[in-house]
């Protein structure tokens, strides 16, 4: 016999958590199944020198957020992961962990049948909080790295001390690959890095954390379908700065001056022997990260004039450095390199979810997480809504309107359950 949950949701992180507090709130009987434990990405999936980009001030869960002493500074990963079991254990989330979903189907007749480590489970709904950042992505042509060169992931790399001695090759300059390259340049480890099309932002700006003015200004809110740029700009990679020291800019400009070497776009084998072909795109590709983080600036200023807030004035940046040529390959083994980190993102992976609800790249086609298949939903998905949507607060937004959703879809209730205060 297969066990009955009305309501199962798939992933204990800081996003099935939080429709957790909402459902334990409305009285929903409910399980949350973790594969591993509670929170656990944020302490395996991060290397050790991670600190969060949002202030803490902006962590906010539902019924939980940030109460430490320094609002305005950035959780380290252990602080981070810390935060997110707290939370679980504040309102007693039933949460099983240890138990992994390697199955999802519709049921004849309504309802979903799931195949799990722990046996089989039937539910009327099912909420996929898994996240979007499942399965690393590395070049096709990786594969041909010379046997003497040590490849990891970004997802996999630690510390500086975990790779081998000699020259570093970071690919890709997204949050990740910038605050990698970063970490190694900062321990005297020779870099070289990949520069590729992310953005970047300035740390602070007329007296406040950047993010906290796009905040107030409401940018995080506004609707993924109202994006600029239709769907393709919601496959962008976010833009690069760092938490850590308090939080400060990642030039690389500044980097390069300080002996890191930048390069354009690596687009694979230039010849045998380790000699990698590179694109001449690393002066336009700064220019371009430069442009839109002065653009933001743009944004914050005219959001002062508008509001009349007193506000120091701040000189704009100028570029520290500018690259005199750009070499049409990196030789790996004369430029001694030991290492490549691959911070070349990820794809989603739903390969275990059999219904068919899935665009031509494997997403979810969803409105505010529910699909079109009724009971199944998804939350925690980066542009699910907003901009907002991978961040602590927009979640919880997320999470409260999926809750009504959920409560909604339960046999025998025809209107969302208003929440408990």
């Amino acid at each position: 016999m297969s066990e009955h949950v009305p309501v199962v949701v798939v992933g204990a992180g800081q996003a099935g958590l939080s429709l957790s507090w909402h459902l334990t709130r409305r009285g929903v009987e409910h399980v949350l199944l973790e594969r591993d434990t509670v929170a656990h990405e944020w302490r395996d999936g991060r290397w050790d020198a991670f600190t969060l980009v949002t202030p803490n001030r902006q962590c906010q869960l539902p019924g939980w957020g940030y109460t430490g002493p320094e609002p305005d500074g950035f959780m380290a990963r252990d602080e981070v992961h810390a935060f997110v079991r707290a939370y679980a254990a504040s309102f007693g989330a039933p949460v099983r962990e240890g138990v992994e979903v390697t199955g999802l189907e519709q049921r004849d007749g309504g309802g979903f049948a799931l195949s799990t480590t722990a046996g089989a489970m039937t539910a009327d709904q099912v909420v996929v909080a898994t996240g979007g950042y499942h399965r690393p992505v590395v070049p096709a042509w990786a594969d041909r790295l010379p046997d003497d060169v040590t490849a990891v992931h970004s997802s996999r790399y630690r510390s500086p001390g975990q790779l081998p001695p000699g020259a570093v090759l970071v690919v890709g300059t997204g949050q990740s690959g910038a605050q990698i390259a970063e970490d190694l340049h900062l321990a005297g480890r020779r870099v070289h890095l990949a520069v590729g099309s992310a953005p970047r932002v300035a740390r602070r700006y007329r007296g406040r954390d950047c993010m906290t003015w796009l905040s107030d200004m409401g940018v995080y809110d506004r609707p993924a379908a109202t994006r600029p740029g239709g769907a393709a700009a919601l496959e962008k990679t976010n833009h690069y700065v760092t938490g850590r020291g308090g939080g400060r800019d990642v030039d690389l400009r500044a980097f390069a001056l300080e002996g890191m070497r930048l390069h354009g776009r690596i687009t694979g084998w230039a010849g045998p022997g380790g000699v990698l072909a590179v694109a001449p795109t690393l002066a336009a590709s700064l220019d371009a990260a430069d442009a839109v983080a002065e653009s933001i600036k743009d944004d914050i200023d005219r959001h002062v004039e508008r509001a009349g807030l007193d506000a120091p004035v701040e000189a704009r940046y100028e570029p520290v450095w500018r690259p005199d040529a750009e070499p049409p390959t990196l030789d790996l083994r004369a430029e001694g390199v030991g290492a490549v980190v691959w911070a070349t993102g990820y794809r989603p992976d739903h390969s275990w979810v059999d219904v068919g609800v899935f665009d031509g790249r494997g997403r979810p086609r969803q409105t505010r997480g529910a699909t079109t298949a009724p009971g199944l939903s998804f939350l925690g998905l980066p542009w699910m809504h907003t901009w907002g949507s991978g961040r602590f607060a927009g979640i919880a937004r997320d999470a409260e309107h999926l809750a009504d959703v959920v409560g909604a879809g339960l046999v025998g209730s025809s209107d969302p359950a208003p929440a408990l205060v």
